[in-house]
């Protein structure tokens, strides 16, 4: 049987849905339901998808070593490039070639040259700048003229400085990132032994599953409440401190 069809049989074995395993696990039902179908590719990538089947097969009850050793056989890493075998051999430039490029750029060089003193003389007779009939050129110009205007200022969800989270996992654990309104950003399965570190320049929501089984400091400090060990949801950067 394959790694999806042995981890569908263990749910069902355990009685569990679908939806059941995303709530224990905060992995989307999407998700699962790929991964029951052996499709990987929605995972993000390998470290992800190795990190989603260790937790599924973990909330159903059945050990994860197994398949993951059949995941990792099945997609094996790719083998190292080394620089030469991807960029080749570097061909010297002949001094005739480099010769012939000095030549070219000296008289593309004069070109611009003239055309800009015989521009500069039409201007001066005709006692105004032809107008830019390109709105291509325009809009350029009116780029290149633009000064450069401050830093918005942080609005009332904001941090005015960069929040900076770094977490340490003692035991596995998922992280969920959400802005203040709720919309999903992302999320991430860190293995044990694993550190992370994640800088935003807004506000934002973390939803942790595993608080008790990881070290989490952000801003230099530590926001988790003493013997937590349920799902629990931080609100981050609001006033420039964990909420």
């Amino acid at each position: 049987m394959s790694i999806g069809g042995d981890l569908a049989e263990a749910r069902r074995r355990a009685g569990l849905t679908v939806t059941e395993v995303s709530q224990r696990t905060r992995i989307r039902e999407t998700i699962i339901c790929c991964i029951e179908r052996d499709n990987f590719a929605g995972c993000g990538g390998d470290f992800y998808a190795r990190g989603f089947i260790r937790a599924i097969a973990r909330a159903v009850g059945t050990d994860p070593g197994p398949l993951i050793r059949d995941y990792e056989d099945a997609h094996p890493a790719p083998p190292a490039v080394a620089a030469a075998d991807r960029f080749g051999p570097v061909t010297p430039i002949r001094l005739r070639d480099r010769r012939r490029l000095n030549v070219t750029a000296v008289l593309a060089v004069a070109l611009a040259i003239a055309v800009g003193f015989a521009l500069y003389q039409v201007i001066s007779a005709s006692g105004h700048a032809p107008r830019v009939t390109s709105e291509k050129a325009a809009s350029g110009r009116r780029h290149a003229t633009l000064p450069m205007t401050p830093a918005a200022t942080p609005g009332p969800t904001s941090s005015a400085h960069e929040i900076v989270v770094q977490l340490t996992a003692i035991e596995d654990c998922w992280v969920e990132f959400t802005t203040p309104r709720g919309g999903y950003l992302f999320q991430s399965y860190v293995v044990a032994g694993a550190s992370t570190r994640w800088t935003f320049r807004h506000a934002v929501n973390m939803r942790l599953g595993n608080p008790g089984g990881v070290t989490l400091i952000v801003d230099g400090r530590n926001p988790l409440p003493p013997g937590t060990s349920h799902p629990i949801t931080l609100r981050l950067g609001f006033h420039g401190a964990p909420g």
